[in-house]
């Protein structure tokens, strides 16, 4: 059998709730659904943190996004770049052969060249280097030439075309295709008729408008299978999707994005279930049997040495990679033991006591957000806000010091078992003081060894 294919598609910012198969409200996911059936489906999927620039790092590396310079989402001060010594899963694929492109959103390196996609491996790239883009009135760089859109062009449509014309040039070697559709991060513009449907249904229009931006990627994602077939490489494709990060249920501009997240206890921006357990969904007819569902515990940083040893590619030996092989688990192994996973995201400088996690076996730490520790300067925001429309006026990033944080001392841990209580329900600290010390102390081994704080 020849090398696979890869193509590893990224939603941005869904949960569970948004797909049919997990939410008997909606039906914007008929595509998505379908490929529940026909592939495996992971149900203990973890990104690797609550936030997209620091999760894509790690799978993209198979390394912790500390390790890696991408802790943060501000790319004004370049707190969203992967360092340049850091080697992706396209530099790997492409130095042995494989066509290698990116679709859609990167937010791993904006405005130096030095990061571009171009750059970290990835041949040819149609997109957006930050962390959104509007929707009809959007910038878009296709392999170094810049276009701009307007009403008449949706650029969920764009990817997908994109996507579709990827597939078409490669059809007769070996590729990987990162398409990361920007759906559904706000701002939230979707097309009128179908976001209609949703409002007819009794959701608020914020809901409706996620919806209809779900739907909109779905229907490109049919495509994407369509053309596979229509080429005859869909059975040596591996075919996968994920989201980078669990949903965004706060307010955009007025409208509300709160929404069914499958019962998960939080969302985008913390370390609860909800912030950090992503859907995952993975189909290679060639290699993997279709129709199974596996409660094994997965995370990021496992795809780049799981889509290597699935492409027959050695890993290179120089790196440490924090990521396991997972293979055996999408085979249906059982018995397999599989190392403690490590989470913590804050503003700026990382602070290991804020937003941190620890899964090992059944049980979760979870050291709550420190307010404090979660800010974003009126500065900062506003920089960012522009440099999305006009990263053609900054020459380079912020080099003032960032905003001094003063930190409380933290709230309590919590301490979970997630097998008995997967919506993180029932605080147990209290009867297991024990279980906490230990689970802290190698927490803040852990901080301290991706860190060096």
């Amino acid at each position: 059998m020849s090398q696979p294919n890869i193509i590893l598609i990224i939603a941005d910012d869904m949960g569970y709730g948004d797909f049919g198969i997990f939410n008997n409200q909606i039906s914007c996911t008929p595509t998505l659904d379908t490929l529940v059936d026909e592939g495996t489906v992971l149900t203990q999927h973890y990104s690797a943190s609550p936030v997209c620039t620091p999760a894509r790092a790690a799978l993209m590396t198979g390394r912790y996004a500390h390790r890696t310079g991408s802790i943060d989402t501000l790319e004004a001060r370049g707190l969203d770049r992967l360092r340049l010594d850091e080697t992706t899963m396209a530099d790997v694929l492409g130095g042995v052969g494989y066509a290698t492109g990116l679709v859609g959103k990167w937010h791993n390196g904006a405005l130096d060249q030095r990061y571009h996609p171009r750059s970290r491996g990835f041949r040819e790239f149609v997109g957006f280097q930050g962390g959104w883009n509007p929707y009809y009135r959007y910038r878009l760089d296709r392999n170094g030439n810049i276009e701009y859109g307007d009403r008449d062009s949706y650029l969920t449509d764009v990817f997908s075309d994109a996507a579709v014309d990827f597939i078409d040039r490669h059809q007769r070697e070996p590729f990987f295709l990162q398409l990361a559709y920007n759906a559904p991060h706000f701002p939230l513009e979707a097309p009128d008729a179908i976001a209609q449907k949703y409002v007819e249904k009794g959701f608020s229009l914020g809901v409706s408008l996620l919806y209809a931006m779900i739907e909109v990627m779905d229907t490109g994602i049919e495509r994407i299978a369509e053309k596979l077939k229509a080429c005859g490489i869909a059975d040596n494709t591996i075919l996968i999707f994920t989201s980078d990060n669990g949903p965004a249920l706060g307010d955009w501009n007025g409208f509300s994005q709160r929404r069914f997240n499958y019962g998960f206890n939080g969302g985008k921006g913390n370390t609860y279930e909800g912030g950090i357990r992503v859907p995952l969904i993975i189909r290679w007819p060639h290699g993997l049997d279709g129709g199974g569902r596996s409660g094994d515990m997965a995370h990021f940083t496992d795809w780049f040495p799981t889509l290597l040893n699935m492409a027959g590619v050695d890993a290179p030996a120089e790196l440490a990679l924090d990521g396991v092989d997972i293979t055996p688990v999408l085979r249906g192994e059982r018995g397999r033991i599989y190392p403690q996973r490590f989470w913590q995201w804050n503003r700026y400088v990382p602070v290991g006591a804020c937003n941190a996690a620890m899964r090992d076996g059944d049980w979760k730490l979870l050291r709550p957000t420190i307010k404090e520790a979660m800010e974003v300067s009126p500065l900062d925001t506003a920089q960012d806000h522009a440099i999305k429309y006009f990263p053609e006026l900054y020459d380079d990033i912020i080099r003032e010091p960032a905003p001094a944080q003063r930190i409380p001392s933290p709230p309590p841990p919590l301490l979970f078992n997630i097998a008995e209580d997967p919506f993180e329900e029932n605080d147990l600290a209290a009867q297991y003081p024990q279980k906490v010390a230990a689970m802290e102390a190698e927490l803040e081994r852990w901080f301290i060894d991706v860190t060096g704080i």
